[in-house]
């Protein structure tokens, strides 16, 4: 774990801009001190890169908590989105620098060139990628039952949610067919509707596939519950959603 104070120095962002990061629900301290001092872990500094990154594209602040906090966000598949709106930022970059040498060497010949300037390309990608993220069904029911709750509320639900996975991870000596274990499959999709959205069988499969891939996700199921929670529950929620 980390101080406020480390990642800031880490990291190169003020202390006040990572406690109005946490005011805002944007990232949240893993934990507290018994002093109530932000503590940050592995999956806070992830979460952290991701968000510098979009930041460093120019993302609206809001636009990021709402793409960060999508139930399907796969950091993988932000991460190729990120990439490429670099690469399209170097390819502007290069332009741009192109247009200034030809400038400094012919002068007058450049002046009815424009093109350089255009960032078309990289506003369309920027805006596709965005809706990826903000356009689900689901997206916008979650946006609607999270509008008006209070920071600390979204924490208990989160927290209350990694409690089923413990329970998972007290269940791994259990067959994942079994009837225990698929009773709590049923209980954690009940959660996610109630709190979340509507979990279909879809949904709630892609979800467990999630749960099992490695990544910020897999690592938090798997603090609560033991490693090889994430992996157990994926094949309990694949053998629930079979039915």
């Amino acid at each position: 774990m980390m101080t406020v104070h480390e990642v800031s120095k880490l990291s190169g962002i003020s202390i006040r801009t990572l406690q109005y990061y946490d005011s805002i629900g944007l990232l949240k301290p893993a934990d507290y001190t018994e002093a109530g001092y932000r503590l940050y872990d592995d999956a806070s500094l992830e979460k952290l890169q991701i968000i510098l990154l979009f930041r460093e594209l120019e993302f609206p602040l809001k636009d990021i908590k709402k793409l960060i906090e999508n139930p399907n966000f796969d950091t993988g598949k932000a991460l190729d989105q990120q990439m490429r709106l670099l690469e399209l930022r170097r390819e502007h970059i290069d332009n741009l620098l192109n247009l200034a040498k030809g400038l400094k060497k012919r002068g007058a010949d450049n002046l009815m060139d424009f093109s350089a300037f255009d960032k078309k390309k990289m506003e369309q990608y920027a805006e596709e990628a965005k809706r990826t993220w903000g356009d689900t069904d689901a997206y916008k029911e979650y946006a609607a039952k999270a509008k008006d709750r209070t920071p600390e509320e979204t924490a208990n639900i989160g927290k209350d949610l990694m409690k089923i996975f413990t329970e998972f991870g007290g269940m791994k000596d259990l067959p994942p067919e079994s009837e225990e274990v698929q009773k709590q499959v049923k209980k954690l999709q009940d959660y996610i509707t109630e709190h979340m959205y509507t979990c279909t069988k879809e949904i709630l499969s892609q979800l467990g596939s999630a749960y099992s891939a490695g990544g910020e996700m897999n690592e938090n199921i798997d603090k609560a519950g033991g490693p090889g929670t994430g992996v157990f529950a994926d094949k309990a929620i694949q053998i629930y959603c079979s039915k």
